[in-house]
């Protein structure tokens, strides 16, 4: 009889420990995902969350039981497994992390050959299924672990990004790790930069001390807010507790929407690659199309979510792709996303063009005002989503199902769609350069939801 295991979702693995996610769980998960992937050897890294260290040695366990070479890669971020996977040429990796999710929880995200992601359309749902059959085929070897450090190779890669390191100014810039696992990378970046670093809950501390890292939060930008005010800082950084999201501060402690970046990052990626494809998702779309067509690139729409980010990124070449929630993309990066890569990118166009990042967003943020993301808890996503969409179908529209609906009526648009893995409803609002009638159809939006409860 199978054992039901109830911590796999669309993209990853995530759970309460002990009751959704443990030793028994992680090792189970190791037999399956090695007789379903097969790969040869497999990276593996862990956040510093206390659980960590168990789940690694009973994952690294199923593994190596199924006769699967583990490059242990100690304590990371997700994207040196990412990093560590294709730069390596390994079977697959495996990152135990819980990233923005409360203390008691953790979580696995999985990669297979080449960093190709994995999701509950491509091999979650049979990992999942051959973990709970226990159905694994007896290993003709042990595997072996072997501890591996990658972190000058990866720090040179991230550097790769800045044309000319020469032309970096003495950047002032905030660094706020969340106590996460950012911290020990800007320690090895700070050798090699010019910039300053005022670093704040900087080291890695898996009891959180200063909250859980989610600078996607307001509540959780405020350290990040202080500390750019009180040193008269160029820039702030902030990370989520995995490192695969930054998250950018102008000199004034503004949070800068992600959606603003990305139109950013591909002019810059355009700019040095003129004539490459530069993904993006259906939530906001506007800034980012005008952009990638005046720099002579072409935007590519995909659905929301890294699979699909990645899979559209590989299928027409795409040298960059963002999404709005702070994910980046990089062809280079084995078309994984980054939360370092963005960030230098933006300081080394601070540097070169000799403006803050202010000046950069500010003429985008009047040119295409938007509402940012707005969840709400709903019993029914499909019913909110279709009263909407009634509510609009009279005005002259335009409309796309490439993820959720979005309805674009010529001087504003929005984008609905459920959560892969909430019970809320997701929901972004854009203009043409009038904020008062996005406000106006956030409201409306939002009373129509509330009233298809």
């Amino acid at each position: 009889m199978s054992k039901t295991i109830t911590c796999f979702k669309a993209y990853d693995a995530r759970g309460k420990v002990p009751s959704e996610l443990n030793e028994e769980i992680a090792y189970r998960v190791g037999r399956a995902y090695a007789e379903f992937i097969k790969p040869d050897r497999v990276a593996v890294g862990r956040d510093v969350r206390l659980s960590s260290d168990s789940l690694f040695a009973a994952l690294t366990s199923g593994l190596t039981d199924s006769g699967v070479d583990v490059l242990d890669l100690g304590l990371c971020g997700t994207e040196q497994v990412y990093f560590a996977a294709f730069h390596l040429q390994l079977g697959g990796g495996i990152m135990i992390t819980a990233s923005h999710n409360p203390v008691d929880y953790n979580g696995l995200k999985f990669v297979r050959e080449s960093a190709k992601p994995l999701s509950a359309d491509s091999g979650l749902v049979d990992i999942r299924r051959i973990a709970e059959e226990e159905s694994f085929s007896p290993a003709t070897r042990k595997g072996n672990v072997i501890p591996t450090d990658l972190s000058n190779d990866y720090v040179d890669h991230l550097l790769g990004y800045i044309a000319d390191i020469d032309k970096l100014k003495p950047l002032k810039i905030v660094v706020n790790a969340g106590n996460g696992m950012a911290g020990p990378v800007i320690d090895l970046l700070e050798k090699r930069l010019p910039f300053e670093f005022i670093k704040i809950h900087h080291e890695p501390d898996g009891t959180f001390p200063n909250g859980i890292p989610n600078p996607l939060l307001p509540e959780g930008r405020g350290a990040t807010i202080d500390a750019i005010r009180q040193h008269g800082a160029d820039l702030g950084v902030a990370w989520d507790g995995d490192f695969d999201r930054c998250f950018l501060f102008d000199h004034n402690g503004r949070f800068i929407e992600g959606y603003y970046l990305v139109g950013l990052l591909g002019v810059q990626l355009l700019q040095l690659n003129p004539g490459q494809r530069i993904v993006h998702d259906p939530r906001l779309t506007w800034n980012t199309i005008e952009l990638v067509e005046a720099n002579n690139g072409e935007a590519v729409q995909s659905k929301s979510g890294h699979a699909f980010i990645k899979e559209t990124m590989r299928a027409v070449n795409g040298i960059y792709g963002g999404e709005m929630s702070a994910h980046h993309y990089f062809r280079e990066f084995g078309y994984c996303d980054s939360g370092m890569i963005p960030w230098l990118l933006i300081s080394e166009m601070m540097s070169i063009q000799d403006r803050g990042l202010a000046e950069m967003v500010d003429e985008r943020i009047q040119r295409y005002p938007c509402s940012g993301e707005i969840n709400t808890q709903v019993a029914d996503s499909d019913v909110a989503i279709k009263r909407v969409e009634t509510h609009y179908a009279s005005l002259p529209h335009e409309i796309d199902r490439t993820d959720g609906v979005s309805m674009d009526f010529g001087e504003w648009r929005f984008n609905l769609r459920a959560s892969n893995t909430e019970p809320l409803l997701r929901m972004n609002v854009e203009t043409r350069a009038n904020t008062a009638l996005m406000e106006q159809r956030r409201d409306e939006i939002l009373d129509l939801i509330s009233r298809a409860q």
